[in-house]
């Protein structure tokens, strides 16, 4: 990663044979100078894949312990790599650990760290691995950790449109289709078609952590050991389910990071579509919701307006997400195997791509709880348009026993009537209505209104007001 706070000078960076510096200590063995500082930045990583501390102090402990289990090292080198490993990640914690750029990642600055600390013993803990099956490892570890994070904030917006949508089960709104108001639902129903999302978008996450729970440890640089190592040790102290089968796979397999990828891609579509929502909602021209100053920002300018801010950004994230996902699929695209540096290209985009999912996710969660309905632009809304043509169609079915397409013909014609006379369907004459379909009665009244109407939606899945309690109870017993 470039470090953009230290800048050469163009002509610095002009000259691709710049002095080399002193070779690096961990590899140094078959160079006898340093790389070109350009070489340098271009292959450094610990700009970025320092975030990866953990999951490679980890690793590296159950590594020692299982080298010193199968004999390959003493068990007190292993003892004082452990020790040594405890202190290291105690140092970056409290921010007194020196990343050094010429170590170029993680690893190698880890590792150099814990020389300094135990000296000869720490030469030991590279036996039988290699940076390519370690960093394999360590994503991993650092892709199962984001996806259980990931899926306990889902699983909390979840929680928050499950409790509104309760509260609101019997309030009623315009439902629409191509953005035209198509027939009246409850607040509360249109919470829930989310948190259906959101369960699928849980179980996407799920499916891949499963998928790629095999540990690529012991597979070493491509072709995997000579040391009696036991890989299933290693897979079992670290949460695996198994070693990776084929060591060439296991240190070229980036399919998890892909697929996590995507997984986020579809979830930060879903929050975009519902930050859509709550832009629109929010609007002067719609005004059914009101976001209070916690989640909305003013103008420099215009002292009037509230902007709906963290909808906005909540919609814009998907953008980065969706990016990230193309740019590690062009990496992968026709990469030979096994190992190439192209794949320390897959970090930056992984950690931004969860960071803004993260981000969102919280915002959306903290929108929903925060946001107050307005029931009167809701209900007016819903009553406009003529959203209860079908409940007058579906009626003169029941009632009259029509062909549906002909009581969408007959209803198609009181719809126009109504238009022409610009009042609502429940404000026609009987006269009128007889005029168009002899067979209508005074009963039809009872289905032109949309209380009647959100009430009558009783199938399963439906916007009845006793559908939707329903609904947030099975979905609370499902996802919560």
């Amino acid at each position: 990663m470039t470090d953009r706070s230290k800048k050469p000078s163009s002509k610095r960076a002009s000259r691709t044979s710049a002095k080399p510096s002193k070779a690096n200590p961990l590899w140094g063995g078959r160079f006898a100078a340093g790389p070109a500082a350009v070489m340098e930045r271009i292959n450094a990583s610990i700009g970025f894949d320092r975030r990866l501390y953990a999951q490679d102090i980890r690793a590296s402990k159950a590594h020692a312990a299982m080298l010193a289990a199968e004999g390959i090292i003493a068990k007190p080198d292993a003892k004082a790599i452990a020790a040594g490993l405890d202190r290291i990640e105690a140092e970056i914690v409290a921010g007194k650990f020196e990343f050094k750029v010429a170590l170029e990642d993680i690893h190698m600055n880890v590792e150099a760290r814990l020389f300094e600390l135990i000296g000869e013993p720490a030469r030991r803990l590279h036996t039988a691995r290699s940076r390519n099956d370690q960093v394999a490892t360590d994503l991993k570890l650092w892709v199962r950790d984001a996806i259980d994070g990931i899926d306990a904030q889902i699983k909390a917006l979840q929680a928050a449109l499950i409790h509104r949508a309760e509260e609101h089960a019997a309030l009623l709104m315009p439902g629409f289709t191509h953005m035209q108001a198509a027939q009246p639902i409850t607040f509360g129903h249109h919470l829930l078609a989310y948190v259906e999302m959101l369960g699928r978008d849980r179980s996407r996450f799920a499916d891949a952590r499963k998928r790629m729970n095999e540990i690529p440890l012991g597979a070493a640089a491509l072709a995997g050991t000579s040391f009696p190592i036991d890989r299933k040790a290693t897979a079992k102290a670290l949460g695996f389910d198994r070693p990776a089968a084929n060591s060439l796979d296991a240190v070229s397999d980036r399919d998890f990071v892909v697929e996590f990828l995507a997984a986020a891609s579809l979830c930060a579509v879903h929050l975009s579509r519902l930050g859509e929502e709550i832009v629109l909602w929010a609007s002067p021209g719609m005004g059914f919701i009101t976001l209070s100053d916690a989640y909305t920002t003013g103008s420099s300018i215009m002292p009037q307006k509230r902007n709906p801010d963290a909808a906005e950004l909540a919609r814009a994230k998907v953008g980065r997400i969706v990016g990230a996902l193309t740019s590690l699929l062009i990496v992968l695209k026709g990469l030979p195997l096994a190992y190439a540096k192209d794949l320390q290209e897959d970090k930056e985009p992984l950690f931004d791509a969860a960071d803004s999912l993260s981000l969102a996710l919280a915002a959306m969660e903290g929108m929903i709880r925060d946001l107050r309905p307005n029931a009167e632009r809701m209900r007016a809304a819903a009553e406009a348009g003529y959203s209860t043509a079908t409940d007058l169609a579906d009626w003169l079915v029941r009632r009259l026993s029509l062909p549906f397409r002909r009581a969408h013909e007959v209803t198609g014609k009181i719809v126009r009537l109504a238009e022409a006379k610009g009042c609502a369907l429940a404000d026609l004459p009987l006269d009128a209505l007889r005029a168009i379909e002899p067979g209508i009665d005074r009963a039809v009244y009872d289905s032109l209104g949309i209380d009647s109407s959100v009430a009558s939606r009783r199938s399963e899945g439906g916007t009845a007001p006793e559908r939707v309690r329903a609904a947030a109870n099975k979905a609370r017993e499902r996802f919560l």
